[in-house]
């Protein structure tokens, strides 16, 4: 009996997944754990074993496009078998919107369900397209139904061709819109009560041409990764209340610091030191003394986190991804350039697993080598908070009632203000200043 191919669900918060490849054609045998197709998350690209042997007997969906969770994406079977051409659609969603404008229209519980035409048929029409009908004096016999066997459903009746004629306007505007090619729907009519006349559609037609006669532009749908960064940004922006607070750091001793490490850092590693190694080093140490900013809210509860593990964002072909690294409390600076710079690598190939894609409790979004001195970062739920690293520049600075040109360096704390209040995350930014200011502690 032929299997069907779900699409999964691989986290908690995806809710569609975007099909980036198939490994197999139809006709195709496939084995147990053999890769079968690739998709895109809302956090990672995944390849997805089957858990069938067989041939592949049919794919309903193709490269880039969005199916949501647990929707059949094909079927695996014996070679002969027969499955059906297209994607199986659940009864609940084919049926959605007659039960909703059903329950909209409940009121009409009662009226007669059925009209009769004059060729004593039925007109099969939901409530709520009576009640559209009734209301423009649209005759139902008149409406082509797009519902289940052809039932009519309330906007067949409103953009059918009864309610588009009764759009007012005069007999010369109407011949004019014909040789024009203009749809009176799209005319903002200037006469009498709201009529529309000849120079609305000549007007109307002008523009038509004008736009017509532009560049064209290009156009492209938000999808995969960009998507996914989308929607999760606007959910963070959208449901946490931020606050961000900016603090200008020295940095004279840290690059003093990264000056004397690097070759012995190179030398075992490898890799070569960056002020973000640094900066974490520092933000760890500072988190283990403010728990209130190494947290979570979930589902109106605080998680406090023992384990400081920071989320690195690194940018990528069309996106944005945050890889974590694991218990940077406990880590030294040799230690974590090896993690930082094997993960950034793995992350700009889409090499990442899931493992690798969780677990943060504080993530620093570094723009340090942009001319970007200070933003506003956007928190990564359910995380608490999150420090932006801007430029380090060259600046005039007052030291013992002195000028002295110092590189400094703006950081940026966003905080979720339902878990955290403004006197601890400046707390927290002060002490994490005072640290870099003073980073020779931090190699203790």
């Amino acid at each position: 009996m032929a299997k069907e191919i779900f699409m999964p669900k691989l986290s908690s918060t995806m809710e569609v997944g975007t099909l980036l490849q198939w490994f197999k054609e139809e006709g195709e045998e496939v084995e147990v754990g053999e890769p079968l197709f690739e998709i895109m998350t809302d956090k990672i690209n995944i390849e997805v074993e089957s858990y069938e042997e067989g041939t592949l007997l049919k794919k309903y969906n193709e490269v880039d496009d969005e199916v949501p969770v647990n929707t059949i994406i094909g079927y695996i079977g014996e070679a002969d078998e027969n499955v059906p051409n297209s994607a199986p659609v659940p009864e609940s969603e084919e049926n959605e919107t007659d039960k909703q404008e059903e329950k909209d229209t409940s009121s009409v519980i009662g009226e007669k369900k059925e009209a009769d035409c004059e060729n004593g048929e039925k007109v099969r029409a939901t409530p709520a397209a009576r009640r559209v009908s009734r209301e423009q004096g649209i005759m139902l016999e008149e409406v082509e139904g797009s519902g289940p066997k052809g039932r009519i459903h309330a906007m067949d009746v409103i953009s059918s061709k009864e309610l588009a004629q009764s759009i007012r306007h005069t007999p010369l505007a109407g011949k004019v819109a014909d040789k024009e090619g203009v749809s009176l729907e799209n005319v903002q009519g200037t006469g009498s009560n709201g009529k529309i006349t000849k120079s609305d559609v000549l007007s109307a037609s002008s523009m038509q041409v004008e736009t017509t006669t532009q560049e064209p532009l290009e156009h492209v749908k938000l999808k995969g990764l960009r998507k996914a960064v989308a929607d999760k940004m606007l959910e963070s922006a959208r449901s946490i209340p931020h606050v961000t607070l900016t603090a200008e750091v020295d940095m004279s001793a840290v690059v003093e610091v990264r000056k004397s490490l690097l070759p012995i850092i190179e030398k075992q590693t490898g890799y070569r030191l960056s002020y973000t190694e640094i900066i974490m080093t520092a933000t760890a140490h500072v988190l283990g003394n403010h728990r209130k900013l190494n947290a979570a809210l979930i589902d109106n509860e605080i998680v406090y986190n023992k384990s400081v593990n920071l989320g690195l964002a690194v940018a990528v072909d069309n996106g944005l991804i945050v890889p974590s690294v694991p218990n940077v409390q406990d880590k030294g600076l040799a230690e974590l350039t090896v993690a930082c710079k094997e993960l950034g690598a793995k992350a700009r190939k889409n090499k990442l697993d899931p493992v690798e894609m969780s677990g943060s409790t504080f993530t620093i979004s570094n723009l340090g080598m942009y001319a970007i001195e200070g933003f506003t970062p956007i928190i990564n739920p359910p995380e608490t908070a999150i420090l932006g690293v801007g430029q380090m520049t060259d600046k005039p600075v007052v030291r013992d009632k002195s000028i002295e040109i110092r590189p400094m360096m703006v950081l940026s704390l966003s905080f979720d203000h339902r878990a955290i209040d403004g006197a601890p995350a400046a707390a927290f930014l002060t002490e994490l200043k005072e640290r870099l200011e003073n980073p020779f502690g931090l190699l203790v």
